[in-house]
């Protein structure tokens, strides 16, 4: 997506307000309970980076407003028992890869692509698969899946990817894949929540790429 953004880390080897994605990677990768957002712009990253992170990261409800502008914050903190998903693709269609992230130690579980024409919900979806594959493996049944697509989720209860992408003969492999996730979701229960990231609350979603 259009824009440049800039990234507040809190908690990291070096604490600090960055102009990329890479050099905020650095700084939170493998650190345990790194605490971090994007941003906008310049400003509004190192306001942030004043204040205390559970006023960006964790918000609270506020019992003194009205329930229609505290209702974002009543989702609470996220479960630390649990993986997240994401995917990130360079055009629509375009280069396409997706990768989970284990919640608390914020160790990649998985990283899958790049693929040839592509879509993120194409990519939210294999990664949600792809998650619950990984647990039910390791029997892990009650590791919740974190996800920030409401598409993705939609398509997995119905066990079928829903996209309108055309196969052609750059993204045969990407189809392979989707057939493959299909299947899966046919022949194998599994007792893993499946539960929406919430974004606004909880900044961005710990597998996110930094492409936004």
């Amino acid at each position: 997506m259009a824009g440049k953004k800039f990234y507040t880390v809190w908690e990291g080897r070096r604490p600090g307000v960055y102009a990329s994605w890479d050099e905020c990677k650095k700084n939170i990768e493998g650190w345990p309970n790194a605490k971090y957002k994007s941003y906008p712009n310049k400003q509004e990253a190192e306001l942030a980076y004043s204040q205390n992170p559970a006023k960006h990261i964790y918000k609270k409800a506020n019992s003194s407003l009205p329930s229609s502008t505290s209702g974002k914050g009543n989702v609470g903190s996220p479960n630390k028992d649990s993986i997240c998903v994401d995917a990130a693709c360079s055009g629509n269609p375009g280069l396409l890869e997706y990768r989970g992230v284990d919640f608390q130690s914020r160790d990649e579980i998985f990283h899958r692509g790049p693929y040839e024409q592509g879509t993120n919900n194409v990519g939210e979806f294999l990664a949600i698969v792809h998650g619950l594959a990984v647990l039910k493996q390791q029997e892990l049944h009650t590791k919740i899946v974190y996800t920030d697509s409401n598409t993705a989720m939609t398509w997995i209860k119905k066990k079928k990817c829903g996209t309108k992408l055309e196969m052609n003969r750059k993204n045969g492999e990407l189809f392979d894949l989707i057939y493959r996730a299909e299947k899966w979701l046919e022949n194998n229960d599994y007792k893993n929540p499946i539960l929406k990231w919430e974004t606004e609350v909880w900044g961005e979603i710990p597998a996110d790429f930094g492409r936004k």
